[in-house]
């Protein structure tokens, strides 16, 4: 009991978090890096800048909903980390289905923006594409994130509440910079 205490107390946060956070910030310097290599284009074709945080907050947002379920059904005993785990896969599915839906809607959402505020020098169905493409790729990746997080985070007897969202959301981020970029890259 004496050991359960100690990890919630403020010294047991700080001693897990800390070390995790100073790799986070380093992380999410590369994608800052990346972001400036990509500065030219963004200002080349605006309703791609407009992308930029929206992508990184969605795909931050997706796995942080992710984490909570998984660390939920963690704490309860309900995620057994099995490739025939129907939570697991639901999740999963959910998530995807959700990046599908709101990521065009995104793209479509800052091309009209762009359009109304200056003139769009991307079509419509150009924004609306990368937005897609960036959008199912990355809920793929947050996928994939936040269940090894999470399953490293059991097998580390970590707390998964501590530990699973803040990896999430900066790898997220990060990711969030490279996958709009290579859309980009691929599409324009």
């Amino acid at each position: 009991m004496a050991e359960f205490a100690s990890q919630w107390s403020v010294s047991g946060i700080v001693r897990t978090m800390f070390p995790i956070l100073v790799v986070l910030t380093a992380i999410e310097l590369g994608s800052g890096l990346v972001l400036d290599t990509f500065e030219g284009t963004l200002l080349q074709y605006p309703s791609l800048l407009v992308l930029v945080p929206v992508t990184i907050g969605m795909a931050g947002n997706l796995g942080s909903i992710l984490a909570a379920r998984f660390s939920t059904a963690f704490h309860l005993g309900l995620l057994s980390f099995t490739p025939t785990d129907d939570r697991l896969a639901g999740n999963a599915i959910a998530t995807l289905a959700l990046a599908v839906t709101l990521f065009p809607l995104v793209g479509a959402g800052a091309w009209l923006l762009q359009t109304v505020i200056g003139g769009a020098a991307l079509p419509l169905r150009t924004v609306v594409l990368v937005a897609l493409v960036s959008g199912g790729l990355l809920a793929v990746l947050a996928i994939v994130v936040t269940t090894v997080t999470t399953y490293a985070a059991y097998r580390f007897e970590l707390d998964p509440d501590d530990v699973v969202i803040p990896v999430v959301t900066n790898v997220c981020d990060v990711l969030g910079v490279v996958v709009l970029f290579g859309a980009v890259r691929v599409f324009v």
